[in-house]
């Protein structure tokens, strides 16, 4: 699978480039203890998030698209000070970011009286035939001062177009969201799906218990058996 990202020539010097998710993995998990007391078990060893492949694999996925400038926020107003040239023969936002009115957002879980940031992205995105891209907030960036609303785009034909990223600030949030930071996570999905729920055999079964069992005995049974 492969994602091309390609920019406007006279943006590309000072664009922060889309970069593999797996090659800018949140700063606190590099950090992070293996094993600490549990207080609520009478201080006995667990295993912390750095034991959880599931976890960690799904910050690695797809790639991450960054801001394209430092956005200030203070006093409920929205500045930045950058200055793209201009590009003759193109049609699209010199502002590295946009903003929705809270009315687009009544009625749902997401209203809030502020305005809503849309950070600008100046990078087309394709995939191969047949995939999409959900974009989404950066997993593993909980601690943003915004979060991400998520979407899909049909990539494969929609190659030629840009994605915008809305977002929710968080409330009280002033300060400097620095060029840099991740807005979106892009991770290619197929949206074509076929379900089918029942029950399990007698074998299925074992198999399950054997494997709920290797799981519990054997630390990092998961990522040394199954990991791919």
């Amino acid at each position: 699978m492969k994602i091309t990202a390609r920019c406007h020539p006279l943006l590309e010097p000072i664009l922060p480039k889309p970069i593999a998710a797996s090659k800018l993995m949140p700063d606190w998990l590099g950090k992070m203890p293996q094993e600490v007391p549990a207080q609520r078990l009478g201080g006995a060893a667990v295993r912390t998030l750095k034991h959880c492949p599931p976890g960690i694999d799904a910050m690695r996925l797809g790639v991450l698209i960054l801001c394209p400038a430092d956005i200030t926020v203070r006093g409920g107003d929205v500045s930045w000070d950058w200055s793209p040239p201009i590009l003759p023969d193109a049609d699209i936002s010199r502002s590295p970011v946009g903003l929705h009115v809270p009315e687009q957002a009544e009625g749902t879980p997401y209203e809030q009286p502020e305005l809503f940031l849309k950070f600008m992205n100046f990078w087309t995105l394709e995939v191969p035939e047949g995939w999409s891209l959900l974009f989404t907030h950066p997993l593993g960036y909980p601690e943003l001062p915004f979060t991400t609303l998520g979407g899909v785009v049909d990539c494969d034909a929609f190659s030629d177009g840009y994605v915008h990223f809305p977002a929710v600030l968080k409330p009280g949030f002033e300060g400097v969201i620095p060029k840099g930071t991740p807005v979106a996570q892009a991770v290619p999905v197929r949206k074509d799906l076929e379900l089918d729920v029942g029950v399990m055999t007698d074998a299925q079964i074992a198999r399950n218990r054997s494997v709920q069992q290797d799981l519990s005995r054997e630390p990092g049974h998961y990522r040394k058996k199954f990991r791919r």
